[in-house]
């Protein structure tokens, strides 16, 4: 199976957020993220993207979109960012900002992950950023949820040139599966110069 994949900035995002929206709602219903999505929060947190100086990496089998990546400016989401950063010494403006990965489990294992990660950095160099980041949630490993054979990427993106940035966690609130409720989590950062 050979995916095809294509780039969407500015307002052609738009063409792809609904597909993009029934991807994350899959995907993150997997561990570790474990989340109860809502298509049509799912829609307005994915509009905002075409008004940045974003790009969504779309994975296609013939005409479906079963993956996709996505980034901006980490600035865009200063609000969000800016106290895992304070003190850090770090420009948020000088970061762009590796958000989703999302790839449905038959498509993966296959070399998506790499397209992903090479097409946004590439986009971020040509907008004249210095570093690449993205956060990962960080769950207990006695979690009940956990599966037995489960691998975290961090190899991955150690190989990819990513390392931790140690204390540089942020906090987010979802509702998780099955949950009456959002609960914040931890995500944890990872950087690398570009």
């Amino acid at each position: 199976m050979t995916l095809r994949f294509q780039r969407f900035t500015g307002p052609r995002i738009a063409d792809v957020v609904d597909d993009l929206a029934a991807l994350r709602i899959a995907v993150f219903r997997e561990w570790p993220y474990l989340y109860e999505g809502d298509l049509e929060y799912e829609r307005g947190y994915l509009a905002g993207y075409a008004a940045q100086a974003a790009i969504v990496v779309g994975a296609f089998d013939g005409p479906r979109m079963v993956g996709a990546a996505t980034g901006m400016p980490l600035i865009a989401h200063a609000d969000d960012f800016r106290s895992a950063f304070e003190g850090r010494g770090l420009s948020l403006d000088a970061i762009f900002y590796c958000a989703e990965s999302v790839l449905l489990p038959a498509f993966r294992g296959k070399g998506a992950g790499h397209v992903f990660f090479d097409q946004r950095e590439d986009f971020a160099k040509e907008q004249g950023f210095e570093r690449s980041a993205f956060c990962a949630v960080m769950r207990p490993e006695t979690h009940p949820a956990r599966p037995a054979d489960y691998t975290p990427l961090d190899g991955f993106w150690r190989k990819r040139g990513y390392a931790k940035l140690d204390g540089v966690i942020a906090r987010f609130s979802w509702r998780d599966i099955g949950a009456a409720a959002a609960s914040e989590k931890p995500l944890q950062f990872w950087m690398k110069d570009l």
